[in-house]
């Protein structure tokens, strides 16, 4: 009978529990902040050479140039980035500042700018700062203009989950960034896996802000203390191998995950509880003036 290989150095070394579960990679995307927009900033470098060929103005002027493109891909990028936080989440606050329509105005003055150092007039620079920022527009597209999900329900509350929700995404970003020091894909695995939980429970909170309350203790201090250890664990275990060390903090991976489930499992159920009391309640009331509702047969 084949049997799957293992070992220390393998990807799934013997005893790690198998594959890392296809539940760890749900809702990943790929980010669309690269290919197109990494060319914005290899696209403006020519500029270097023209700046360095002409006359101390035309250097100034294509300097000038190639440093409001690059800002203009750095924008674009960023704004992006946000544009994709506030897709993935069900709550969320518009971007404070339009950062992918800062830069469109940006590469069309840029533009504007390169047209004028080549001495192309006055018409045409104007040309390529309309055409610039309308492409580039037309490219990336705007920013949100809106806040999102939060129609009809208390403000106070969607703006208590916004904050806790990026609070919980800063803590697990953190955590990401502290096993990759550690080099150790078990442990990636398991942290995976439980921010799979995490996000599962940060969704119960999204679709009804009053599980923030219950919610909260797990989302603030069990984070921050999964951050913490973490950030304490990478710290030993790239500096010394240590396998008991390793063993602990997959324990407590898998403590916190189950914990996680548990908790946004009850938070459902409680949903749920609510939900039929408050049709009990209607259907009395309905009852008392004289309104019958009757059931669907099927």
């Amino acid at each position: 009978m084949a049997q799957r290989f293992g070992g220390k150095f393998s990807p799934t070394p013997t005893g790690s529990g198998g594959p890392p579960s296809k539940d760890a990679f749900r809702g990943a995307r790929r980010t669309r902040a690269g290919g197109r927009v990494n060319l914005l900033f290899l696209a403006p470098l020519p500029l270097i050479l023209r700046a360095f060929s002409s006359e101390p103005l035309g250097l100034a002027l294509n300097l000038v140039a190639l440093a409001l493109l690059i800002l203009a891909a750095w924008m674009t990028r960023e704004g992006i980035l946000a544009h994709e936080a506030y897709d993935a989440r069900k709550i969320a606050r518009r971007p404070g500042f339009p950062r992918k329509i800062a830069g469109s105005l940006l590469t069309g003055l840029g533009l504007g700018v390169a047209g004028f150092a080549a001495g192309a007039g006055l018409l045409a620079p104007v040309i390529f700062m309309v055409l610039g920022a309308t492409l580039h527009s037309f490219a990336f597209g705007i920013d949100p203009l809106s806040d999102k999900g939060m129609e009809g329900i208390d403000r106070f509350q969607t703006d208590r989950v916004a904050r806790v929700v990026e609070k919980a995404e800063e803590h697990m970003a953190a955590m990401n960034d502290a096993l990759r020091r550690a080099g150790d894909r078990r442990a990636e695995d398991a942290m995976a896996r439980f921010q799979v939980s995490v996000q599962t429970m940060l969704s119960s909170v999204e679709d009804d802000p009053r599980d923030l309350t219950a919610a909260r203790k797990y989302l603030g201090v069990y984070l921050m203390g999964a951050r913490d250890a973490t950030v304490k664990f990478a710290d030993i275990y790239a500096r010394s191998q240590d396998d008991a060390a390793r063993t602990r903090y997959l324990s407590l991976l898998t403590d916190l995950d189950k914990n996680f489930a548990a908790k946004t499992a009850k938070l459902m159920e409680d949903d749920t509880t609510d939900l039929d009391i408050e049709i009990e309640v209607l259907q009395s009331r309905l009852g008392q003036d004289g309104i019958h509702l009757t059931r669907d047969p099927s």
